[in-house]
């Protein structure tokens, strides 16, 4: 018998009970249990049966694999909203962070050249005081 697997994703725990599930089906299928008869051997499983089972498993797993489609093209939409979304934060994010950079240069540059002027500087507020005298 195979031992259950520790640690391990959920789907692979899945794929692991799917297995185990049809092996025992394909060992031993159920047989009605009655007081009064003895104990029969199982019979065997036709190829027929082998058949069905493979067409119901197969079949489940479309119809589970259908529902997945359905609900990840349902949610598709919410996904693109959010990316849009995120890149126009992105966006607004670099040209307000560009708009301060150009801002604290332009306000610099006007600082450093008010300095350099005669009578617009800090020359001329020292030099106010002195002609107030």
């Amino acid at each position: 018998m195979m031992r259950r697997p520790t640690h391990q994703d959920p789907q692979s725990t899945v794929f692991y009970d799917l297995s185990s599930l049809v092996l025992t089906l394909l060992r031993s299928p159920t047989l009605p249990v009655s007081a009064s008869s003895p104990p029969r051997l199982p019979p065997k499983i036709t190829p027929s049966g082998v058949a069905s089972l493979m067409f119901g498993i197969s079949l489940a797993m479309m119809l589970c694999g259908s529902v997945t489609f359905l609900i990840g093209f349902m949610l598709m939409p919410w996904a693109i909203g959010f990316v849009v979304v995120l890149y126009i934060v992105g966006l607004v994010s670099g040209i307000s962070m560009l708009a301060r950079a150009l801002l604290c240069h332009i306000t610099a540059v006007a600082s450093r050249s008010r300095k350099d002027l005669p009578g617009l500087g800090a020359g001329w507020l020292a030099g106010s005081s002195d002609m107030t005298q």
